[in-house]
């Protein structure tokens, strides 16, 4: 793969070095391109325009989905944001007073906000504690987890220190005992391999915008087809039900898929945008987009390390593209500002600086990186 090809695809890249990736993503030259000729067509014919017809556009969104975490088509849904598809499911599910839901130690809010009005209900809202490793997390769960547990969520990755979840081990474990097995997949889908079916995950929600290089306000659900009726939809809109198109007479009955969550009139303009950066991630190909991140991460962590600073990613097994670290010599603070001011974009999360490199990054950044940071360290 020529990766310098995909590199000039990204303008970006002429104005700063962008490694928060795992937050937001800037827009592409193709993105550019393909949203333009599809608001010209708009201009032209509106709704009618044979420019990215929704049909096509939808179909293939379900499809890539499906094809990255292991679904079958029809157990996906086009929603807005990872909260949305977790009060989707929240608020769908049945759960009874006296039960429990467990989620991270230090959670991002998406994957904590929706599960809190089970409180005023009676259901226990708990938080495991991450550890330092995969495995030390998941002895930890075992002990956590009680007779009461009904519903375990969790970050496919953590967001502050990147550390990949065992969500096959806790899937397992969840398939095992009864309880719903949910997954904040917005760290992870893109980033590294999931399994929906292996990991025996009932429930996903994430966003597009971070691995899969998609626009603000969009993102997928997956609902196993086989708990699709045991979660009540919050909402109904004319897109919930079949043959949308036809208004009356009003019907009762939901679509046979997930995609009855797709409840009314979408942000097509996203839809489009999202498509030509799938595009672009499906003729690269899904297992060479994350081989491609996981070595820009090994290479940023050998740089880090050579140069004084702790990380995260010591005590994975997993790969992951997130890298935390810190530098005991200077505050992590003092780093994020001295490399925003050489237009270097990283973040702060817990006390400790977050890396995150993509496809259109490459190792001169890196080095670059390093060059500025032993300036100051």
């Amino acid at each position: 793969m020529d990766w310098k090809e995909v590199q000039n695809l990204y303008p970006v890249n002429q104005e700063m070095i962008w490694l928060n990736n795992c937050g937001t993503t800037p827009a592409s030259t193709r993105v550019i391109e393909i949203v333009n000729k599809f608001l010209h067509g708009y201009s032209k014919k509106g709704v009618y325009t044979d420019v990215e017809g929704y049909v096509f556009v939808k179909r293939y969104i379900h499809e890539c989905m499906s094809e990255l975490i292991s679904a079958n088509p029809d157990e996906i849904a086009i929603i807005h944001n990872t909260s949305e598809g977790m009060n989707f499911i929240s608020h769908g599910l049945n759960l009874k007073s006296g039960e429990e839901i467990l989620v991270l130690e230090n959670e991002y809010p998406s994957n904590v906000y929706p599960w809190e009005h089970w409180k005023t209900k009676g259901v226990s809202l708990k938080f495991i504690p991450v550890g330092k490793s995969p495995q030390e997390f998941f002895d930890i769960f075992q002990k956590v987890v009680s007779s009461q547990t009904k519903v375990v969520s969790l970050s496919a990755a953590h967001w502050c220190t990147g550390m990949p979840l065992p969500l096959e081990q806790v899937g397992e474990f969840c398939e095992s005992h009864g309880i719903y097995f949910v997954v904040d997949g917005a760290q992870g889908v893109g980033n590294f391999f999931i399994d929906v079916k292996k990991f025996k995950i009932h429930f996903m929600a994430f966003s597009g915008w971070k691995w899969l290089l998609g626009p603000l306000g969009i993102g997928i659900l997956y609902i196993d087809k086989q708990k699709l009726e045991e979660i009540q939809p919050i909402f109904k809109g004319s897109d919930s039900v079949p043959n949308p198109e036809e208004y009356l007479p009003y019907k009762t009955e939901f679509k046979k898929n997930v995609d009855r969550f797709e409840f009314s009139t979408s942000s097509f303009l996203n839809w489009v945008y999202f498509k030509a950066s799938l595009s672009l991630l499906r003729e690269i190909g899904w297992n060479t987009v994350q081989a491609r991140i996981h070595e820009l991460a090994s290479f940023t962590t050998k740089q880090l390390r050579e140069i004084g600073f702790e990380l995260e990613s010591d005590y994975f097994s997993e790969p992951t593209g997130i890298i935390v670290g810190k530098h005991q010599k200077f505050p992590t603070s003092q780093i994020v500002s001295h490399l925003r001011s050489h237009k270097i974009l990283v973040t702060e999360r817990l006390g400790q600086v977050r890396f995150s490199a993509h496809i259109y990054n490459s190792e001169e950044q890196i080095l670059h990186v390093r060059e500025v940071l032993e300036k100051i360290l």
